[in-house]
């Protein structure tokens, strides 16, 4: 294996002679190392293998916006998560915790902490998952200094149980799908884009969409009683607002029940984050 990219002290990413690409990890498996040089056996405690070319460059350049220490604490977790569940974790788990717990410090430094409305459920039917996410606040709040609230347990642990593959075929996934679909289609129009598929955004875009069709759909929509969430993000993302509503409109033309104004800010956080790395890919 030749080193191709030093992605943080000990994380790397290298090919084999067909120049297949593998990221290894290994405690300091990037100190004293160039681009060229052979990987030793002896230095890695774990592989990844990207599905293919097109997908690893999208993790990368996600790498190169996060600080290395979310790596360091998301390889901390799953080797945690791996060892309470006895399996092994979906690969992509390094890259889509990694994302989110970034995101979720960042949103937590400015004041705008997002609520788990289906909290209980996680924390009562999936009891391991959930004390893996307990473990990762303990993490962060020792590595970072931050205190995230608790909810955010139940977050991580939704990615821990996305990482088990577990297939969770229901009578309403169509309904889910078609709703997403229709969801994706409105942002994109809007923004008057065209979504890669394969972008790691789009991708944590489509997953805070299915989350919401589920508690949509389930009657457990995020309802605070204070709004002061709402008009904070409602005043910092005044055009992702706008894109929300029209989307708030279009599922209840289609659908009984109201969307409440929590799930509109949440959405405008992410649709934000579209708008912001448009923004970004034209200049």
């Amino acid at each position: 294996m030749i080193i191709k990219k030093i992605l943080n002290p000990n994380t790397i990413l290298a090919a084999d002679k067909d120049q297949k690409e593998y990221v290894f990890f290994g405690k300091g498996i990037g100190y004293s190392r160039k681009i060229g040089q052979t990987v030793d056996d002896e230095d890695i405690n774990r592989v990844f293998i990207p599905v293919d070319n097109r997908q690893i460059q999208e993790y990368l350049r996600l790498f190169d916006s996060i600080p290395a220490i979310y790596f360091d604490i998301t390889q901390k977790i799953i080797k945690h998560a791996e060892e309470l569940l006895n399996a092994n974790l979906n690969t992509s788990l390094f890259f889509t915790l990694s994302d989110h717990l970034n995101f979720s410090i960042e949103r937590h430094r400015n004041g705008l902490n997002i609520l788990n409305r289906v909290f209980w459920e996680i924390k009562n039917y999936y009891p391991i998952e959930f004390s893996v996410g307990e473990y990762a606040l303990r993490l962060l709040k020792k590595e970072l200094g931050q205190v995230l609230p608790q909810e955010e347990a139940a977050n991580i642990a939704f990615h821990i149980i996305n990482a088990q593959n577990v297939a969770s075929a229901t009578s309403k996934g169509m309904e889910y799908a078609k709703l997403v679909g229709g969801i994706s289609d409105i942002v994109k129009y809007e923004l008057k884009m065209d979504f890669d598929r394969e972008d790691v955004h789009y991708q944590r875009f489509i997953t805070h969409l299915k989350f919401f069709a589920e508690r949509y759909y389930e009657g457990k929509m995020i309802t605070e009683n204070d709004s002061g969430l709402f008009e904070q993000i409602a005043q910092l993302y005044p055009n992702a607002l706008t894109i929300s509503f029209t989307v708030k409109d279009y599922i209840e033309i289609l659908n009984e029940s109201k969307v409440t104004k929590e799930e509109v800010a949440y959405l405008t956080v992410h649709i934000n984050r579209l708008m912001s790395n448009k923004k970004l890919s034209e200049n």
